[in-house]
């Protein structure tokens, strides 16, 4: 069986199937039909010589920033699906945080001759946009955006400020907003500044305190903060579970006493007791549109610059809506 007798089966020429084959341009309904025909006939085309024809290796780096994240993963399960349906494999590399890693990383990948790299990073640095610009890797930005490179992000200031608008509502005394320091843009500026811009609309103004994205870095963040307001914002899920803990540790009635939320819409928010309010971004489509993207720009397709993904409001139980206007 080779790509002749795949064609004349599919009624097609052997060009269509060579596109279909190297990731190329290829109706809904001819895709369909040639995939039918591999799976009865158990065809496997040559990958090392389809590399060598096409000049490309099928494969796509993915740069993560750690792996203990709920996000990141599921932005990664995305990626890992929409590239394996159309061939390519996925490679990942694990920075633990650390810049210089990520800007070896794309230098490395780049060397190993990839066919495109996917970065998920919590900062673009000059450096970054030097690796990104020296290398002959097409890449994508997943969570943060710079005017020169592609990206998909959330919508972290609308999605701020929506919750920033339902906290206002309530008419709380006594605001705190906890999350991370500036140097990331899309949580430590984008998302805390919609919050800013929600509570003014209700002449409402938060004390802001940061952490990190660790669980137990939260966790001791909150003891600090838990007694001293009637309600707290926080950056992440993770945040906000830190700071659920720490009004247990002491002893404090959540939502009674105390209102939390926070951002990503984390499995782990619905099972908790009280279940977190949250806002829920689609990672998972995330990063399938990620991966889509870099192989349209791989295709030599043209894509808009930044695309910007919805999110859902989920309001659960940890919230005390009994002063507010619902």
């Amino acid at each position: 069986m080779n790509i002749s007798d795949i064609a004349s089966l599919a009624k097609v020429s052997k060009s269509t199937v060579s596109r279909y084959l190297n990731g190329g341009s290829v109706s809904q309904k001819t895709k369909d039909k040639i995939d039918k025909i591999v799976k009865e006939t158990g065809y496997l085309p040559n990958q090392f010589a389809q590399s060598l024809k096409a000049k490309r290796t099928f494969m796509i780096g993915a740069i993560i920033p750690r792996l203990d994240s709920y996000a990141v993963n599921q932005i990664l399960e995305g990626v890992e699906t929409y590239l394996r349906e159309n061939k390519y494999q996925t490679l990942i590399v694990n920075t633990s945080q650390k810049i210089e890693q990520e800007i070896e990383a794309l230098y490395t990948l780049n060397k190993n001759k990839v066919d495109g790299i996917l970065l998920i990073a919590t900062q673009i640095t000059p450096q970054h946009l030097e690796a990104i610009q020296a290398i002959k890797a097409p890449v994508i930005l997943i969570g943060q955006s710079d005017a020169h490179v592609p990206s998909v992000i959330q919508n972290d200031f609308d999605a701020g400020q929506t919750m920033g608008e339902l906290f206002g509502q309530q008419h709380f005394r006594r605001i705190a907003y906890l999350g991370v320091e500036e140097y990331d843009e899309a949580v430590g500026i984008e998302r805390k500044n919609g919050v800013i811009t929600g509570l003014k609309r209700y002449h409402q103004t938060p004390d802001i305190y940061y952490t990190t994205f660790d669980l137990q870095h939260a966790v001791l963040s909150a003891q600090q903060l838990v007694s001293k307001y009637d309600a707290i914002i926080c950056g992440t899920d993770n945040i906000a579970l830190g700071t659920l803990k720490a009004a247990h540790q002491q002893h404090l009635s959540v939502p009674k006493q105390l209102s939390i939320a926070g951002f990503g819409g984390y499995d782990t928010t619905s099972i908790v007791t009280p279940s977190l309010a949250t806002i829920r971004f689609p990672y998972k489509q995330t990063g399938a549109t990620a991966a889509q993207k870099l192989i349209r720009i791989i295709n030599g397709d043209t894509i808009e610059q930044v695309e910007v993904m919805n999110f859902e409001l989920i309001k659960n139980s940890s919230i005390d809506f009994s002063k507010g206007n619902e």
